[in-house]
Order: C-alpha cells, then structure tokens, then sequence
C-alpha cells in the first residue's frame, strides 16, 4: 500500500491527492505517522449512531466516534465518517425494521445527520441518503427515486443536508481537531459539544438522544455568553454567564453557530 500510494501521489504530481482506505475495522495503523493512507472508512462511527439513533445510549462510545482522537487517530483527515454506504442498507430501511416509520424516522436520520457534518473526520454521504432513500441493498439494478424529492418530508431532508453542508464548508471551526464535550447528561441522553478555531469561529452541537420533549433545558458552561444562531432551525438565541436555556425535541440535535 506503501508503494501504491507513492506511485499515485508521483502521478497526480501537484494535484491534491487524497486516499482512503476502505479497511474494516479500522486501525489507526493505516492512518497515523507511519500509514500508507491519508485516511480510513470509520465504521465504528456507522454503527455507533445508528444504534444510538435506533435508541441505544452509552456517551463514551459515543464521544469516542464524535471525536476519533480519542480512538488514537491524529486528526481530521485521518477518518471518513457515514451514516451508511453500498456495503449496508440506508438508514431508513434500518429504522422501518425497527418499526420506525415516517416522520418519527426523519427525525431520527436529521439527528445523525447533525453529528455527522459537526464530527471530526471528512463525512460521506451515500447517494440517495440525504433525501431518505428507502430501497434495500441488493445486487440488482436500484435506480435513485428522484421523485421522493416531491413529498415534503424526504424536501425537508434534503434541505437539512443542504444546510449542514453549507455550514460545514464555510465555518472553518470545523476544519480544526478542536472539541470539547462540555455538557452531559446520562440521565437525560443529552450531550453537548463545542467546536473552534483560533480565527473566533464556534460551532456549539446539542444533541438529545431521548424520546422526550426537554422544555426549557439548561445547558451550563455554555462556551460564550452572546449572540448565537440556531442554523437548524434559522433564529437568534442568547447565552448568559449561566448557560443557555433551549427547548429540545425528541431526537434532535441543535447546531448553535457563534455570531
């Protein structure tokens, strides 16, 4: 792989380059000082939220696939994280043999959604996911269902991706290996993390992973008392020395941008 990955960067010559190994599980070995790639297909990313969007909660593994320096890899290029991809069913099939249907499941694929574009690693979308693709795999011919863009829930999907994409490429605090989880909640299933550069850039990520409406949660230690925009849901919010006070829906995430 050594040699491979030589031959290739000499070839592409002064353009970027980028390779990534699809190796399973991953191994820090592929990635890190001493690795042939640039980066490797996170799988224990995929399976962590999706369990945890099906209804599963442990917040170490979870922190540990948010943030993969804590499984031992260097950086940001160092993981590709997914939802799911041609090797496993999409999300909403996952979730209908659960018996997770509807808008209940679009909710559910937003909240992974949300962590995927705020987690640190480059995040793959497999085609059709971010509108809610619902075919299982198979090894016969499974053409996109464009029309699904025409219901209103699978358009709302499709508009929360756009949007996160539009934040992950402008706001450069998540270019950086900066995290902090800087609020959890076991009890609750709430947990809280912060992003940054140091230009000022904040991303703040709010995550209910419980089948409760949290009204009038208090979120303490907020990172900044200020001005923040909830880029989700398009409004102003403001933080106080003790924190913030939000309304959390039932598997829902909250992505607050520093303004």
């Amino acid at each position: 792989m050594h040699w491979i990955v030589q031959e290739a960067k000499e070839t592409a010559s002064m353009k970027p380059f980028y390779n990534i190994a699809e190796h399973i599980p991953e191994t820090t070995s592929i990635t890190n000082a001493d690795g042939p790639m640039d980066g490797c297909w996170h799988d224990s990313f995929y399976h962590c939220i999706l369990e945890h969007i099906c209804g599963e909660f442990d917040l170490e593994r979870l922190k540990d696939v948010i943030d993969c320096k804590r499984q031992g890899f260097m950086g940001t290029t160092n993981v590709v994280n997914y939802l799911t991809n041609h090797d496993h069913n999409h999300l909403m099939v996952e979730l209908g043999d659960r018996n997770i249907f509807d808008q209940e499941a679009f909710k559910r694929v937003k909240l992974g959604a949300a962590i995927l574009m705020t987690a640190i690693g480059v995040p793959l979308i497999w085609m059709g996911e971010e509108f809610g693709e619902y075919k299982p795999k198979t090894e016969d011919s499974a053409k996109i269902e464009w029309a699904l863009l025409g219901n209103d829930l699978n358009r709302s999907l499709f508009e929360y991706y756009k949007g996160l994409t539009t934040l992950r490429k402008s706001n450069h605090a998540l270019y950086t290996e900066n995290i902090d989880f800087f609020h959890e909640n076991p009890a609750a299933k709430v947990l809280a993390y912060s992003r940054w550069n140091d230009q000022g850039s904040r991303v703040v990520v709010v995550l209910n992973f419980s089948e409760n409406f949290l009204a009038g949660y208090q979120i303490p230690n907020f990172p900044a008392a200020g001005t923040w925009h909830e880029w989700t849901g398009n409004y102003n919010i403001e933080s106080t020395d003790d924190g913030m006070m939000v309304d959390l829906g039932e598997y829902e995430a909250k992505v607050f941008v520093w303004q």
